[in-house]
C-alpha cells in the first residue's frame, strides 16, 4: 500500500486529489466550535442569518428588526440554512466560507490538472494553502471568501471554455456564478475583466479561440442576469406591493448606494490608489510576491511563451487595478485575485532550480519572526509595561497568552531547526500549519472573552433582573447577538441624537426600563456621569442609564423609531 507521502508525489490525479483535500478539509475545519463570532463584520452577519431562522423571513434581511441594506443576502442565507440544519449557530456560522475555501482549491487543482499537469496542479493548491489572506478569510465569517469562491467559478466557466474547448455549458455557467457572485457582494461580475485579454489573444491569433470567441459570447449576460433576477424580481415585487417608506428605502440603498456609489464616492475605508501593492500584497499574499520577484526571468519568458499564464496574469492585474482606482479600500477587497494568481505562478515556477537567494531571505523572516514572537511572549510572561500597554483595551491577565506565545515559538524554531535541510517552501508550510493549528485552537479559547461583550451583556442582564427591558444606542450588532435578554434599539441607521430622543420617549412610557450606552457618546438629555460603569468590552466603557438620569427636557424626534428583538441568548447554555 502506497504512503501518504507517495500518494501525494504521484502523479495521477486521485491519488493526490484525496490527501490534497485531506490536508485543505484539515486546515480549513480545525478551530470550528471553539469560538463566536468576532467583529468586525461576524457579529452583523450572524445576527441577520439568526434572525432569519427565527423570524422565517429569508427575503430581506433584518439586524435587530431593522432592515439590513448594506449587502445582498446570499452569505446570510448560507450561514442561517447551516444553523437550520445543524440548530448550533456557533458551529454552524464558520461553515460557509470553509466549504467555499475547500472548493476553491478544489478548483485550482483541477484547472491546473486539466491546463497542465498533476504536479502543477498540486503544487497551485499547496502554494493557495501558504497564503495568508486565503486561511483568514476561509477561516472568518466575512462575506469575501464566499465571493472569492464564486469569482473563482466564474474564471473556472471561462478558461474551460476558451482555454480547453470544453464547450459552450462551462462558458454559461462561468456567467451563471458571476451573477451568484453579484447577489453575494456586488463584484461577483469580476470573471468579465478577463474577456479583455482572451478578446486582445484572439485576435493576435484567429485560431487560438477558433470557434470559441464568436457572436454567441454575448448570450454570455443571460446567464448573468437570469441569477440575479432570482433574488432581484422576488425582492422588487414584494416592495412595490407593500410600499412601506422601509422598504423603499432598503431597496434604493441595496441597488444604488451600495453598488456604484460606494466604488465612485466611498465614504470610510479610503486609502491611496498604491495602497494594495504596499500594504497587502507583499504580506498577506506571502510567498507569492517574492516568488515572482526571486524567478522573474522565468516569469517574463513563461508569459511570452504561454498565452494562457499571460491572460491569468492580466486578468489578476486588472482586478487590482479595477480596486486600486477606487477611493475605498480595504485589504479583502483583492482576495478574489488570488486563486488564479496562485495556479500562474505554480505553471511558471513548478521544476525550476532552487533559487539560493530566495531560500536564504525565507530562511531569513522565519527566524526573525520566531524570534520576535519569542521576546514578545517573555515580555507578556513578565508582565512587561510596554505589552501590558498595548492589551490594556483588552485585558490585564496575560499569564494565559504569554503560555501560547512561548509554546508557539518554541515549536516554531524546533520545526526550523529540524526542516533546516528542507527547502523554504516546506518549512513555511510547517510553520503556517503549527500556527493556524494552535491559534484555531487554543488561541480562539484565550480571546473568546476578550473579542465578545457576551461577559458585560450577562452582567448587565443579572443588574436589572429579568423582568426589566433593555435599549441600546450606538451599540453593534454583537451587543444584540450575545444578549441574554430581549432588547430595544432606535435604529441602527439614526443620528446619534435620534436614537437618544427616542430612547428618552421609550423610557418614560414603560417602568423598569435601562440603556445601555458607551461613555464616549455625548448625550444632550442624560447625565452619564449619574450612569453604572458596568466595564469594558470593544475597548469602550459601557454605562447604564435609567429614568433617573434622563435631564428635564430632551427635544421630541423627528420621526419614531423603535426595533425589538425578541432574544433568548442562544449562548447562555455554555
Amino acid at each position: 500500500m502506497q504512503s501518504f507521502r507517495d500518494r501525494f508525489n504521484s502523479d495521477d490525479y486521485y491519488q493526490v486529489l484525496w490527501p490534497l483535500l485531506f490536508i485543505s478539509l484539515g486546515l480549513l475545519l480545525v478551530g470550528i466550535g471553539f469560538r463566536s463570532p468576532w467583529p468586525a463584520d461576524e457579529p452583523r452577519f450572524v445576527e441577520v442569518a439568526r434572525e432569519m431562522v427565527a423570524a422565517n423571513q429569508w427575503l430581506f434581511p433584518m439586524r435587530g428588526g431593522e432592515y439590513y441594506p448594506d449587502k445582498p443576502p446570499v452569505f446570510m442565507w448560507a450561514i442561517a440554512a447551516c444553523y437550520k440544519l445543524i440548530g448550533d449557530l456557533k458551529l454552524a456560522f464558520l461553515i460557509p466560507n470553509a466549504l467555499c475555501g475547500l472548493l476553491t482549491v478544489f478548483l485550482v487543482y483541477d484547472l491546473g490538472a486539466r491546463l497542465w499537469n498533476v504536479r502543477i496542479a498540486r503544487n497551485a493548491a499547496l502554494l493557495l494553502l501558504l497564503v495568508p489572506q486565503f486561511l483568514i478569510q476561509a477561516k472568518a465569517a466575512q462575506i469575501d471568501a464566499m465571493v472569492m469562491c464564486w469569482i473563482t467559478l466564474g474564471c473556472y466557466g471561462l478558461v474551460r471554455h476558451f482555454m480547453l474547448g470544453d464547450g459552450w455549458r462551462w462558458y454559461f455557467l462561468g456567467w451563471a456564478f458571476m451573477g451568484l457572485g453579484v447577489i453575494t457582494k456586488g463584484v461577483g461580475f469580476l470573471p468579465l475583466l478577463m474577456m479583455i485579454p482572451i478578446i486582445i489573444y484572439g485576435l493576435k491569433d484567429k485560431q487560438l479561440f477558433a470557434g470559441r470567441l464568436t457572436w454567441r459570447c454575448l448570450l454570455g449576460p443571460v446567464a448573468l442576469l437570469s441569477v440575479i433576477a432570482c433574488w432581484l424580481i422576488p425582492m422588487v415585487l414584494t416592495v412595490q406591493s407593500l410600499n412601506t417608506p422601509e422598504l423603499v428605502a432598503y431597496q434604493n440603498n441595496i441597488l444604488f448606494k451600495q453598488t456604484g456609489e460606494r466604488y465612485v464616492n466611498s465614504w470610510h475605508h479610503i486609502k491611496p490608489w498604491y495602497f494594495f501593492m504596499v500594504s497587502v500584497i507583499p504580506w498577506l499574499w506571502f510567498p507569492i510576491p517574492f516568488l515572482l520577484i526571486t524567478y522573474w526571468r522565468t516569469v517574463v519568458n513563461k508569459v511570452k511563451a504561454d498565452p494562457i499564464i499571460a491572460i491569468l496574469l492580466i486578468w489578476v492585474a486588472l482586478v487590482i487595478l479595477f480596486f486600486s482606482l477606487s477611493p475605498g479600500k480595504r485589504n479583502v477587497y483583492i482576495l478574489p485575485a488570488l486563486p488564479m494568481l496562485a495556479l500562474a505562478c505554480s505553471a511558471m515556477l513548478t521544476g525550476q532550480t532552487i533559487n539560493r537567494w530566495f531560500e536564504r531571505l525565507v530562511s531569513a523572516l522565519l527566524w526573525l519572526l520566531a524570534m520576535i514572537l519569542l521576546v514578545v511572549g517573555i515580555f507578556a510572561f513578565i508582565h512587561h509595561p510596554k505589552i501590558l500597554k498595548k492589551l490594556a483595551d483588552y485585558t490585564n491577565d496575560l499569564t494565559h497568552f504569554s503560555y501560547l506565545i512561548l509554546t508557539l515559538s518554541t515549536l516554531w524554531i524546533v520545526g526550523l531547526i529540524a526542516l533546516r535541510k528542507q527547502v523554504a517552501l516546506i518549512r513555511i508550510a510547517f510553520v503556517s500549519a503549527l500556527s493556524w493549528s494552535l491559534i484555531s485552537t487554543w488561541g480562539y479559547s484565550l480571546l473568546e472573552d476578550i473579542r465578545t461583550p457576551k461577559s458585560l451583556m450577562h452582567d448587565v442582564a443579572a443588574h436589572i433582573g429579568e423582568d426589566a427591558e433593555l435599549g441600546l444606542i450606538k451599540f453593534k450588532e454583537q451587543f444584540i447577538l450575545f444578549s441574554p435578554m430581549s432588547v430595544t434599539h432606535f435604529s441602527y441607521l439614526a443620528p446619534v441624537e435620534e436614537q437618544e430622543r427616542n430612547a428618552y420617549q421609550w423610557l418614560q412610557e414603560g417602568t423598569n426600563r435601562y440603556l445601555l450606552v458607551p461613555s464616549s457618546t455625548e448625550l444632550s438629555c442624560f447625565d452619564l456621569s449619574g450612569g453604572k460603569n458596568m466595564g469594558t468590552a470593544h475597548r469602550e466603557d459601557w454605562i447604564l442609564l435609567s429614568v433617573a438620569n434622563e435631564l428635564q427636557t430632551c427635544q421630541t424626534p423627528k420621526r419614531q423609531y423603535r426595533y425589538f428583538t425578541e432574544h433568548p441568548g442562544y449562548w447562555m447554555h455554555e
